[in-house]
């Protein structure tokens, strides 16, 4: 559903343009560029609102507090990326790299992949030729119904669970970019899973909610608004112990998960990276390599 609902997005960006500009040039030149030019102007001050939220509401989370250059860097890298992963990888190769299971195990451990909101398995891309290349199976799940309840994607995640360690023969490491980590988390509710799973790395997760939440009004927005009662609900159904299987990474220039605070979970081993914009993180170099050097390393536990 993403896909095509991205795909219909992604050809009215185009096509809406080319056409202001094929119906204009010929009356006047600088209607027709300022016609275009709107467009981009107002795609980034959209994503430049976000970041001047964020910045306002992490004057008051102990992370350290960026400064206007950072900002501005990761405002203008995620323009970028967003428009890599939402106008390309998402809509049109979602489905170009299948997942890896291979027939035999390859004595390496396996990765279940689980994106976040408005995102499908194409997020992963950039993961899935370094996965199978350092031999590590791999499932990346597509969570629906995409406005649904957070809680109807365990089933997913377990499916994805049972392959991937039937596979290899070992319990797999499950990373979850923003919404995805919540939804390993629902899943080990459900399934009273934590010995069935090695490791869980979440990237940019509101485990406490985020603020611009409050602007969502489906299902999964909801739960994830600051403090939602879900949210509390999730950390009051946990052992206490769970949280020592996660490793967090969060940012003080995440756009979407703010306060920074709110991407930590109690208990577990958070990794702070100083700079970096929500969508970015999913495929930022120095969160992949320290995540795959971990996953090759992992024998009793994942030390990220």
């Amino acid at each position: 559903m993403i896909a095509r609902m991205q795909t219909l997005w992604t050809l009215a960006l185009v096509l809406g343009p080319l056409a202001w500009l094929l119906a204009l040039w010929p009356h006047s030149r600088a209607w027709a560029l300022a016609g275009v030019a709107l467009g981009w102007v107002i795609f980034a001050a959209v994503m430049g609102l976000q970041f001047v939220l964020m910045h306002r509401a992490n004057r008051a989370d102990p992370a350290p507090r960026a400064g206007l250059p950072l900002v501005l860097r990761a405002w203008w890298r995620e323009m970028g990326v967003a428009l890599v992963v939402f106008c390309w990888r998402q809509p049109f190769r979602s489905r170009s790299v299948p997942d890896w299971l291979p027939g035999a195990p390859t004595g390496q451990r396996g990765v279940v992949l689980v994106h976040g909101f408005l995102c499908n398995r194409g997020l992963w891309l950039p993961w899935m030729e370094r996965l199978r290349a350092g031999g590590h199976a791999y499932v990346a799940v597509n969570l629906e119904p995409v406005f649904g309840s957070i809680d109807d994607y365990p089933a997913l995640i377990e499916d994805a669970v049972r392959r991937v360690t039937l596979a290899t023969g070992m319990a797999p490491v499950i990373i979850g970019h923003s919404m995805g980590g919540l939804a390993a988390r629902a899943w080990l509710r459900a399934y009273e899973a934590d010995a069935r799973v090695q490791h869980v790395i979440t990237l940019g997760t509101p485990h406490g909610g985020t603020w611009l939440g409050r602007y969502s009004h489906t299902a999964n927005g909801r739960q994830m608004r600051l403090g939602s009662g879900w949210v509390r609900q999730l950390q009051a159904d946990e052992p206490r112990a769970r949280a020592g299987l996660f490793t967090c990474w969060y940012s003080n220039c995440d756009n979407i998960v703010f306060p920074a605070g709110t991407a930590a979970l109690p208990g577990a081993a958070h990794r702070f990276i100083e700079g970096v914009p929500h969508v970015d993180m999913a495929c930022h170099p120095r969160v992949v390599q320290t995540s795959l050097e971990a996953l090759a390393g992992s024998v009793g536990g994942l030390k990220v």
